[in-house]
């Protein structure tokens, strides 16, 4: 082997690797672009570009020193740094969750270890000014050894973190030859057991840095509010010796505001010495609602620094997290780097696309999970406004999964790594990378140790270091919870108590035993495939108690990779399992709130609008006032939002207009105002009141008159109900012919001169409906309780499945009917069954069928209490593929369920059945339109309404449940040549318990008693 075994060593995580420090880019002059144009200073050198690269499957085939001067990679390939070896055909993908994709027996990886081996060739030129030279690494997985000129660098590991090394002796004028040994595992890759695609190169940008022989190494900023001023202390370390730096202080204008010389310290802690304190008066503050930043300016040594610089404080008071005095509450995502192109691999364009759509959906908190993103995602941060859960590259979660004799796994999750002092070492600097590398960031205002390693002695170090290290922020760690009990650990470095995925329940036992801190949602709202479901009640809980200062959904992006398009032309996402690997965790990477291309979920626009910065919390529709409670954290909403408003009733507008920002109260922060607002209510009629926020400034990521969320509320009017809907309840239609029924053992059919229909006794459903020249059923009719597991099913749907739920049909015990004139009515007693099981559904159902062809149907339906909640209850019909002209009255535009419908309001929507699909990368249920009206469906000269009584859920498609059932993918759904159409009383909610917490009782449909009433109306 022509390497050392560093990657099984303990005690060697780096070799030769300068000292930790904080994250900045020199110059020989003040640049005020370095964050997102760092290669405009003289002192940068990229060396990002297509490199020579060789793929072994081992490092044990891994025989040349190819790292040697002259040796021949002209049989070596190509391939992109920064770039993942798999996007480019190397090696195979692997996505698992929480397993180890080898065997768990630390610190020992596989002996058949795959590598890359990288060459670069680059022009150096010296300059006098600048002779030090320092190369660096912003991120390589999982570990890797360097050469420069043949002459060994060093080695390093801790894949998401900057690793830096002094090159100076060994780099010449001119020509240089960079070698680095990248290998798939290491001892670190038990503590990088995200759940994540495992992926390996050199993923995050490569460059040298000109640096003066003497000057700053490192710096840390640390400011303190004093009334209105602030007092911001900066403390130095040198590569040698103390030499002369000045400090300058900017504002936004670019107005010098303080300026110092930095003195040697006598008692300077941490490394550092050299320190300055710095007075800004008048202060203007940072937060994520007002992100104003300073620029801070540090000239030494023939080099200047330039930073920026936010103002603001983070305390724990009364057990409340605060920051400038303020309780806040975060509306937070969890963000893995992830891309379907380029993997880890994330442009600068990409942070600010993803910051982009979080500002416009109302997101103010990021958790980076599970490690540290590049240094410039932080400044895009401090930029544009967001607070960061910073999270050091630790997670070792497949210590949960190893074979346990008793199984008690959360008994022992600890005892391999987490309370292994072996292991100490390696959590500490996993810490320390972090902290050092974004301690100047203001954006971070909580650190957090790592994600799902449980505790011990390892983590006791990591936080006592970081509370001694830094006193400014707060520190996190969920895995706390998990110990062995078999000694009292400390956990008085801990800030927050932290939760992952808990029942409403287990939050309200929480702030009812009166706790001693913070609680806060590390991840929660699981947003796998349709979903997450359950937004709006953990919005609640977190305002309601003053120590819950908010949560992180899970997650911001679906994991996958691009595979191409299929021959239909649509996007082939692959996820678990598409490679052949083993072991994997199948779609369970699928769990964002954008799709991988960064196209909203419709969950994210259920996450926009159950956090939209105000709410109406009440309104006298008399008086003509409305309550406006502001739900910001730090901006007054004169000012900030203006606000429209509209009356709609039964689809139409009846009324509408605008008030301005200088027509709003003084709202301050969680505090709330009467706004008049007295609108003209319709006599009768489903009448709402719409209020939307819009955006009444310019900012950087938003234009003015962005919709920041609306409320809707229901007016009260003397006759509530849909007119339109009772218009065509109440409308006669005179058919000349008389109806003529006939009978035999298996069906009745009840002829017109203008329609036919034939109801299967055998059933108790129609089996055909012709009306006119159109053949309205395609196949019988059917009581329809099944959908196709969403990913929030995917507990669930083994109880359905074994309750039979998929092979259910209606059996029909007794047919009656009689005629009445121009009616016919027909009751049938009929039950839901499935083999292998009892009666699922017991349904007395009375179908009346009038001369003009209109069926009306009404179902007295009990369930069997034994059996499971049910995915829904209803009709299923197959229509013609024709009818594809979809018009409804209830919620929309976008899908809508019993408990994912914030981000809808009732209207009267038009589409088509093509168009309502919402494409889930796994198909699943999808498209529902709940608390509707009426639906109408028309196309090639048919048409067929369908009106609740009193009302209804319904999903078009032209996919059936069983197709969605079935395949894997979306690119892979074949359509069913009709139109699906599904009438539901309503169906199970959506929730989150993919992994979060089963579906909230009210929910579920899991009523033992309940009738469904609809009337279909032919045309």
């Amino acid at each position: 082997m022509i390497i050392p075994k560093h990657y099984e060593n303990l005690q060697i995580l780096h070799e030769n690797t300068m000292p930790n420090r904080a994250y900045y880019i020199p110059a020989s002059h003040r640049m005020d672009t370095l964050v997102e144009k760092r290669e405009d200073s003289d002192r940068f050198v990229l060396l990002n570009g297509n490199w020579k690269f060789r793929y072994y499957d081992s490092i044990l085939d891994l025989k040349d020193r190819f790292y040697e001067p002259g040796y021949d990679t002209s049989d070596f390939g190509e391939i992109p740094v920064p770039g993942m070896w798999q996007m480019y055909g190397y090696d195979f993908h692997q996505y698992t969750n929480t397993r180890y994709p080898f065997p768990a027996n630390p610190p020992y990886v596989p002996k058949e270890n795959p590598c890359g081996a990288y060459v670069r060739s680059f022009v150096y030129e010296e300059d006098e000014q600048a002779p030090e030279v320092y190369l660096n690494f912003e991120g390589v997985d999982s570990c890797f050894y360097v050469w420069l000129n043949g002459v060994y660098v060093g080695y390093s590991q801790v894949s998401h973190s900057t690793s830096e090394f002094r090159v100076t002796d060994c780099l010449k004028e001119g020509e240089n030859a960079l070698a680095v040994l990248v290998l798939k595992w290491c001892d670190g890759s038990y503590m990088e057991d995200q759940d994540k695609f495992r992926m390996s190169g050199i993923f995050r940008d490569v460059y040298l840095l000109k640096r003066p022989a003497q000057g700053i190494f490192d710096y840390f900023v640390e400011t303190k509010i004093q009334g209105k001023d602030a007092q911001v202390d900066v403390r130095f370390s040198y590569f040698d010796e103390v030499v002369p730096t000045h400090i300058r202080i900017l504002d936004a204008n670019g107005c010098q505001v303080a300026q110092a010389e930095a003195l040697p310290g006598q008692n300077l802690t941490r490394g550092y010495r050299a320190e300055a304190s710095l007075v800004i008066p008048q202060v203007r503050l940072w937060n994520a609602e007002k992100p104003y930043l300073y620029t801070i300016v540090y000239e030494c040594a023939g080099e200047v620094i330039t930073d920026r610089l936010g103002v603001r404080e983070i305390t724990v008071k009364e057990r409340q997290v605060r920051i400038n005095g303020q309780n806040i509450k975060f509306h937070g995502v969890n963000r893995h780097d992830s891309d379907p192109v380029t993997g880890f691999v994330i442009s600068l364009e990409q942070m600010k696309q993803d910051l982009r759509l979080m500002k416009q959906h109302n997101v103010n908190a990021i958790r980076t999970s599970h490690y540290p993103n590049d240094p410039r995602f932080y400044q895009l941060c401090d930029q544009y406004g967001f607070f960061v859960i910073d999270e050091a590259d630790n997670e070792s979660h497949g210590t949960s999964d190893i074979f346990l004799k008793d199984g008690d796994w959360m008994k022992n999750w600890n005892h391999m790594i987490a309370d292994n002092p072996k292991f100490t070492e390696a959590t500490v600097d996993r810490t320390m990378r972090l902290v050092h590398r974004d301690k100047n960031r203001p954006c971070v205002v909580i650190w957090s140790m790592g994600n799902e390693c449980a505790y011990g002695c390892t983590f006791e170090a990591a936080l006592k270091w970081t509370k001694a290290f830094d006193k400014g922020r707060l520190t996190h760690y969920e895995s706390a919870r998990y110990t062995d009990g078999s000694r009292k650990f400390d956990f008085s470095n801990l800030d927050l108590y932290s939760r992952m995925y808990p029942s409403l329940e287990a939050i309200h036992e929480y702030f009812h035993a009166q706790p001693d801190k913070p609680f806060i949602l590390c991840e929660y709202s699981h947003a796998m495939g349709n979903g997450p479901g359950d937004l709006e009640e953990y919005f609640q809980a977190m305002q309601k108690y003053d120590g819950f200062c908010g949560g992180f959904v899970w997650e911001w992006c679906d994991h996958a990779i691009y595979a191409g398009e299929s021959e239909a032309g649509k996007p082939m996402y692959l996820y678990g399992g598409d490679h052949g690997e083993d072991p994997h965790d199948g779609n369970f990477c699928m769990d964002g709130l954008v799709y991988p291309d960064r196209t909203p979920h419709t969950g994210l626009r259920e996450f926009w609008n159950v956090h939209r910065p105000a709410r109406i919390v009440g309104y006298d529709q008399e008086k003509g006032e409305m309550v406006l409670h502001n739900f910001m954290d730090f901006v007054n909403l004169k000012g900030y939002l203006g606000i429209h408003y509209e009356v709609n009733c039964d689809g139409e507008v009846i009324c509408d207009g605008t008030i301005c920002q200088a027509d709003l109260p003084d709202v301050e922060p969680h505090e709330e105002a009467v706004l008049p607002l007295k609108v003209n209510v319709p006599e009768a009629g489903r009448a709402y009141l719409k209020v939307e926020y819009l955006l009444d400034r310019e900012e950087e990521l938003l234009p003015k008159g962005h919709l920041l969320g609306f409320d809707e509320v229901r007016l009260h009017t003397a006759d509530e109900r849909n007119q339109k809907a009772l218009a065509m309840l109440q409308e006669v239609r005179h058919l000349s012919g008389d109806m003529q029924v006939e009978e035999d053992d298996r069906y009745l059919s009840i002829r017109h001169p203008k329609f036919t229909y034939i109801f299967n006794r055998l059933t108790g459903m129609f089996e055909t409906m012709d009306y006119g020249k159109v053949h309205f059923l395609e196949k019988p009719m059917e009581v329809n309780i099944w959908r196709a597991p969403t990913d929030n099913d995917r507990n669930i749907r083994y109880k359905w499945m074994e309750a039979q739920y998929h092979h259910a049909e209606t059996y029909a015990y007794e047919v009656k009917w009689e005629q009445e004139g121009q009616q016919v009515v027909i009751t049938a007693d009929l039950s839901v069954v499935a083999k292998t099981v009892q009666r699922i559904l017991d349904i007395h159902a009375v179908w009346c069928v009038s001369g003009d062809g209109r069926v009306d149907t009404k179902m007295f339906v009990e369930k069997n209490p034994q059996f499971p909640e049910l995915p829904r209850f209803g009709i299923r019909l197959f229509l013609p593929e024709t009818m594809q002209e979809v018009t409804y009255y209830g919620i929309g535009p976008g899908e809508s369920y019993v408990d994912k419908c914030r981000a809808g309001s009732h209207g009267e929507y038009n589409g088509k059945v093509s168009e309502m699909h919402e494409d889930y990368i796994r198909p699943q249920e999808n498209g529902s339109h709940a608390d509707c009206d009426y639906v109408i469906l028309e196309g090639a000269g048919a048409r067929l309404a369908v009106v609740g009584i009193p009302r209804l859920a319904f999903h078009a498609s032209v996919f059936t449940q069983e197709e969605l059932t079935e395949k894997a993918h979306n690119y892979e759904l074949i359509p069913s040549g009709h139109t699906v159409l599904c009438l539901d009383y309503r169906q199970n909610g959506i929730g989150s318990n993919s992994c979060g917490p089963i579906l909230g009782e009210k929910y579920r449909l899991d009523e033992e008693k309940f009738e469904f009433q609809i009337a279909l109306l032919p045309s």
